[in-house]
């Protein structure tokens, strides 16, 4: 009688047959996926000011594409490549660290030197400001004024007074002085009121009519419609 051999499929590949077929690539895509991921999360040792500039960054991006009520200290971290440890030693909160990363990178509207013309000197500041209003700053600056409760919106607020509003209508102030010495300027309209106007009409572009970037010549027109007229001799 003879004995039936059982079929050993899962047995050693018989001699010279070919072995399984293995990628040339290296190991399978899932696994570089994996390894890729692991990289770009991977924290960066920096410091210093280069640390700094990562984390607000990191901080903007968030704020403009989550809103503020989303952006978590740990979010942050992450983006920049960062321990969450690195956060707090520097901000006790995301209120303080917001304040900071746009304090640090929103431009100073100061300092627009004696061009010898008042329609190019308030062309200039204008321009830094629109250019701000349009910039990924001041998309987040938008996006936070949007969403706050009271509380909060009024400590934003007050920033934005401080850090904006304040400086640009004082840099306005002493173009009209300059230009008030030139003769180009009505004495009378060396005042507050006037230097408001600026700031108002741009602000009333994002805030009112909810424009997320003026128009390239809106600061022309702004300058050449509105406040000449409004302050020539």
């Amino acid at each position: 009688m003879r004995r039936q051999v059982a079929d050993r499929s899962a047995g050693p590949a018989p001699e010279g047959a070919a072995a399984p077929a293995r990628s040339a690539s290296g190991p399978p895509a899932m696994c570089r996926v994996r390894v890729a991921a692991e990289v770009l999360t991977r924290p960066v040792r920096r410091r210093g000011k280069e640390l700094e500039d990562a984390i607000f960054a990191a901080t903007l991006d968030q704020l403009t594409s989550g809103g503020f009520a989303r952006l978590t200290m740990e979010g942050v971290a992450a983006a920049a490549r960062t321990g969450k440890a690195a956060l707090y030693r520097r901000w006790a909160s995301k209120v303080e660290l917001v304040v900071d990363a746009l304090d640090s990178t929103l431009p100073r509207p100061n300092g627009v030197p004696d061009l010898g013309s008042t329609r190019d000197e308030l062309l200039q500041l204008i321009e830094v400001f629109a250019g701000a209003m349009n910039s990924r700053e001041g998309s987040a600056l938008q996006a936070l004024m949007g969403e706050l409760d009271h509380e909060q919106a009024q400590l934003f607020k007050d920033f934005i007074v401080q850090r904006v509003v304040e400086p640009t209508t004082g840099t306005i102030l002493t173009i009209l002085r300059r230009g008030a010495e030139r003769g180009e300027v009505r004495p009378a309209a060396v005042a507050p009121m006037v230097a408001d106007v600026a700031p108002a009409m741009l602000l009333y572009q994002v805030k009112i009519c909810g424009r997320e970037h003026t128009p390239p010549d809106y600061a022309v027109r702004l300058v050449d419609d509105v406040l000449m007229p409004m302050i020539s001799t």
